[in-house]
């Protein structure tokens, strides 16, 4: 593959609508594909110039009626020079290409037909409604799903929504002088989506649909301008494990304060225009100072703001999302909390280890053990009891701190772990062992956060439940077994 051609299928392309009212446009051919390219910009007022050797009877028809000026001949450059966008659909690809390069030449933007490599544009599969378009490209790289992903979303969307655009542009000024206030405007449009106005047009009930929102517009001033801040756990990374809940949260956000191993993925879902602020907190990095983030919600609420404290997993499992709470509370910010996948729930998952089995398991804890202090009012007796799963969460710098105690307390040393590294995540790595060599297996395998610890004999269930990613690795192979005490790792 040329260079040029891979640049062409791995860049994106930026989406872009076109007003090509009374711009002329280029078509060279005048077979069926050229129809096809033909009759999607019928529509758009452009003035089609269409040149080919000769045309098929659609073609010429549409020439006949005035809608399209035809001319047989061969292409030739000058032709270019009046076009804003040129279409070349001939069977001969030697053409195309020159009429790629020429379009280049004059900074004309070209689409060759199945030619994605002298394409500059392409032509997306559109659902239409009214004046709504919703356009769907895989940058010509696989048109057959682009139109299998049209026709899913062509399903979802009701006909009456190019109605509800008409109505919204007739009422645009008075909704824009009535609310200045854009979080306010915000809000207030999705209450009007919400509510009856959508339904009403449905029905067919278009007058009564813009007296509903005539309506809604005179109650604006009682919308609410106060800010609220909505506590929202992303999971363990997976973009896919979000709830629909925290998927609607992100895309109403006006600020969103989010932990530093919430991954691009995720936060790529959210408002285009959210304003984005990394209040992360690392295991033996830098720290951010608690109160810091309470100040930035509290301030940013109070502003108006819809803000979304936007945590890994869940934010009442070791999230400090019952800190942020009582501050809201106490400031009088409104506040709602969207729950998360927590990490062990979605890590043991995607390690294939049932957190609680019949055989091996009837309960599960969730522990942290960050830190000396932490670990010093843990219940380490209770934690060694055998019949039950431990999770540790945060627990890759004390390792050798939660072997030594757990031993000390009468937990078995041969007791199987499982350490998942970046749960739920296309990098997602398992390392297993027993419980006596839990450091050193670490260590050999630089171990690095995020990571959790499962450790119970349902780990030893990974072996042959896996179903994620690689297999697991056996961390006995690389690590000698070791009695030795009172090894840390860093994270």
């Amino acid at each position: 593959m040329s260079q040029a051609v891979a640049t062409a299928t791995s860049q994106r392309l930026f989406p872009l609508f076109a007003d090509l009212r009374g711009r002329r446009v280029l078509v060279v051919g005048a077979g069926s594909v050229a129809a096809r390219k033909i009759g999607a910009l019928l529509d758009t007022g452009a003035r089609i110039r269409v040149v080919a050797r000769a045309a098929n009877a659609e073609i010429t028809a549409l020439a006949e009626q005035g809608r399209i000026a035809l001319q047989l001949g061969e292409f030739d450059a000058a032709q270019l020079d009046d076009a804003w966008l040129v279409v070349a659909a001939t069977a001969d690809e030697d053409c195309n290409a020159r009429v790629a390069e020429a379009a280049a030449a004059r900074r004309v933007f070209a689409n060759v037909v199945d030619d994605v490599a002298h394409s500059a544009v392409q032509f997306p599969a559109v659902i239409q409604r009214g004046r709504l378009q919703v356009a769907v490209s895989s940058g010509g790289a696989a048109p057959m799903l682009a139109r299998h992903v049209r026709a899913r979303v062509e399903a979802l969307l009701d006909e009456s929504l190019g109605d509800l655009v008409e109505l919204f542009e007739r009422h645009r000024d008075a909704i824009r002088t009535r609310l200045r206030d854009l979080p306010q405007r915000r809000r207030w449009f999705e209450r009007v989506l919400a509510g009856v106005v959508p339904r009403l047009l449905r029905a067919r009930q278009r007058a009564a649909a813009e007296v509903a929102l005539q309506d809604a517009l005179d109650a604006a001033e009682g919308v609410d301008a106060q800010g609220s801040v909505l506590l929202v756990g992303a999971g363990p990374g997976d973009a896919g494990l979000l709830t629909l809940r925290a998927l609607r949260a992100l895309n109403e956000a006006d600020v969103i304060l989010h932990d530093h191993l919430v991954g691009a993925e995720i936060l790529a879902m959210a408002r285009r225009d959210a304003q984005m602020i990394d209040v992360g907190k690392q295991a033996q990095g830098a720290r951010v100072d608690q109160a810091w983030i309470h100040r930035l919600l509290i301030e940013h609420a109070r502003r108006g703001a819809r803000v979304v404290r936007l945590k890994g997993g869940d934010p009442f499992v070791f999230g400090r999302g019952g800190e942020e709470l009582e501050a809201l509370q106490a400031a009088g910010i409104r506040y709602e909390v969207v729950p998360g996948i927590t990490a062990a729930n979605a890590c043991a998952a995607y390690a294939g280890i049932p957190l609680t089995h019949r055989d091996h398991a009837q309960s599960v804890r969730l522990v942290t053990a960050h830190c000396e202090q932490s670990a010093d009012r843990l219940d380490w007796a209770g934690l060694a009891q055998d019949r039950q799963t431990l999770a540790f969460y945060m627990g890759v710098a004390g390792l050798g701190r939660i072997r030594d105690r757990l031993v000390a307390h009468g937990r078995a040393a041969t007791t199987p772990f499982a350490i998942v590294e970046n749960g739920s995540r296309p990098e997602q790595r398992v390392i297993t062992g027993t419980l006596v060599q839990l450091p050193e297996i670490a260590l050999a395998h630089s171990v690095q956060s995020p990571a959790l610890l499962i450790l119970g004999e349902v780990a030893a269930l990974a072996e042959r439940l896996h179903w994620f990613g690689a297999a697991p690795i056996d961390g006995r192979c690389r690590s000698a077994t070791s009695t030795s005490h009172s090894l840390d790792l860093a994270a």
